[in-house]
């Protein structure tokens, strides 16, 4: 049942409208163990909830929906790759989805259309680790006889931002000597300064695309043959530095890869859940295959905690919970990810994708318009930069921006008081946001620092901080292996209860085609003077600009 034909749907709404205005400074000044009731540890991960506006009732509600919507079931479907009311849960691409098969344990058994695939996830991995062995041996040599050093891994979306995200959260780890760098965008810029950083006597280019049709990775991978050949390597030996991740072998052929260096993708992992796949190569070339089955196993924590904890006590369920909360009940149309780790900056980079690409819906999964918001605007960065940018809108301004804030117990780097200084703004920024500051605080702050009675007047309502923002904390002891896997799985559920409550498809992605299609039309037009293609004015006006560049005035 849809959740807006639910009872439930009304219960939810009358609960917001008594809960939303009621301070939270009350909520914990009644509640001495507020804390306690609203904090939960998962595997690697400890999270504190209590700074939200919600109190019991709300996540028996919540509860309620989640019942409503058959989450045990859907879950049961995610695991096994099986259908959710006769449909697979990627039924409009009739695709299974089994990501987290990738994670599980290598001597298990999952059965896929009579299939095994456990043992293709096998012999996919005893491919990586032989390969990568050879590698770190120095057994890989490129034209000039030198061992392979870099990699570089050309591929955009799901192939790029999530191996990205691990091997700069992992950088700790990173094996001496290796480097590895990223070509997504097909910006000419991006190209050019990637090439400027490596030598291509001791790089391998790793091409990453289920289709092996991808524009972006394509003209990159074309434009890195040319330069190549330009610094000498023969024809014959261009296949010594290329290897792919594909489900298009015959492409990557006919490009010119070594079938034994092609690494497979299966039809049953989406691309923003790959990097546990071959397409994570540059997390295990960067940091060894014992790390990367770190980050494997971490995940798979996660995995386990979520298929069989209680909902109450489930990271991920209450962590969706409590968004579904806000978007479709409260009124948020924004989520911040604020993680206190340099290490992890670029991980609302990947959440982006993960939440907006999955969740950016406007149909149910019958094809019916929603009557509710669906996924929000994900955005974020490193802490201590945005206390001194955006935490002011978070702070003061008129939107309601619930918030994640994500710090480790410990530092890679133990310099000075650096660490507590950091953990201190972390909880200051959550307190800040909870409790704000009256009128009257601001102005007895003003009165008391000498400020006349007058212009304390004057100056104590812009010093009003509303507070009753919400917030997570999450702690991890330490950025490892097996705390980021487990932190990028708990997100991942997070996601997928929340197209679950929301009766949303979380695994297609049908709006980034329709841009991908008209790309096509407009490359040609450029390429042509062909009268065939008609565009609106606005597009026309634009294409004419860039036809004639030498005539334009700026």
């Amino acid at each position: 049942m849809r959740l807006d034909d639910s009872p439930i749907h009304q219960e939810l709404k009358a609960h917001a409208l008594e809960i939303q205005n009621k301070p939270m400074r009350e909520m914990f000044r009644d509640d001495s163990k507020r804390f306690e009731h609203f904090s939960v540890q998962g595997p690697h991960i400890f999270l504190d909830y209590s700074k939200n506006l919600i109190n019991k009732s709300t996540l028996k509600l919540l509860k309620n929906a989640a019942e409503n919507a058959q989450l045990k079931k859907q879950i049961q479907a995610l695991f096994s790759g099986g259908a959710f009311e006769g449909r697979l849960l990627n039924h409009t691409e009739n695709r299974s989805v089994l990501h987290t098969a990738l994670r599980q344990p290598l001597d298990s058994c999952l059965m896929l259309n009579g299939q095994d695939i456990m043992k293709e996830v096998k012999l996919c991995r005893e491919k990586m680790a032989d390969f990568l062995g050879k590698i770190h041996d120095g057994q890989v040599l490129g034209y000039t006889g030198k061992p392979i050093r870099t990699l570089v891994s050309i591929g955009i979306g799901g192939s790029f931002l999530g191996p990205k995200v691990v091997t700069e959260a992992l950088k700790p780890y990173a094996q001496e000597g290796y480097q590895c760098h990223y070509l997504a965008n097909i910006d000419g810029t991006d190209f050019a300064q990637i090439l400027e950083k490596i030598d291509p006597e001791t790089t391998l280019f790793l091409l990453q695309s289920k289709s092996f049709s991808t524009l972006e990775t394509l003209e990159n991978a074309k434009e890195v043959k040319k330069w190549l050949l330009c610094h000498g390597v023969n024809q014959s030996q261009i296949s010594q530095h290329f290897i792919a991740v594909t489900a298009n072998n015959s492409a990557a052929i006919e490009f010119g890869i070594d079938e034994a260096h092609i690494f497979p993708m299966w039809d049953w992992v989406g691309g923003r859940y790959s990097l546990w796949s071959a397409i994570g190569l540059p997390i295990a070339f960067l940091l060894g295959m014992k790390n990367f089955d770190a980050l494997l196993g971490g995940a798979h924590e996660m995995d386990q905690h979520f298929l069989n904890t209680d909902f109450d006590q489930n990271l991920p369920v209450i962590m969706a919970f409590l968004g579904v909360w806000y978007q479709t009940y409260l009124g948020a149309d924004s989520h911040a990810i604020l993680p206190y780790d340099q290490y992890l900056q670029y991980f609302p980079d990947h959440l982006q994708q993960l939440d907006m690409e999955s969740n950016g819906k406007h149909v149910d999964r019958d094809g019916k318009n929603l009557s509710y918001h669906s996924g929000p605007v994900i955005w974020g960065g490193i802490g201590c930069n945005g206390q001194h940018a955006y935490h002011q809108l978070l702070h003061q301004g008129t939107r309601l921006i619930p918030s994640d804030f994500i710090i480790p117990l410990q530092s890679h780097h133990d310099i000075g008081n650096h660490h507590k200084h950091l953990f201190a703004n972390c909880l200051s920024q959550s307190q800040a946001l909870m409790q704000g500051k009256t009128y009257e605080e601001a102005l007895a702050e003003l009165l008391s620092a000498g400020t006349s009675s007058q212009n304390a007047e004057l100056l104590a309502p812009h010093k009003v901080i509303e507070g009753n923002r919400p917030s997570n904390t999450l702690i991890l002891d330490k950025t490892t292996p097996a705390s980021v896997g487990a932190l990028i799985a708990l997100y991942e559920h997070k996601v997928f209860v929340q197209s679950a409550l929301w009766n949303i498809n979380a695994f297609d992605q049908w709006g980034v085609e329709l841009g991908k299609h008209l790309s096509s039309d407009l490359y040609k037009a450029l390429e042509s003077n062909d009268s065939k293609y008609s565009f609106d004015s606005s597009t026309e006006g634009l294409l004419n600009k860039f036809k004639h560049v030498d005539d334009q005035k700026f």
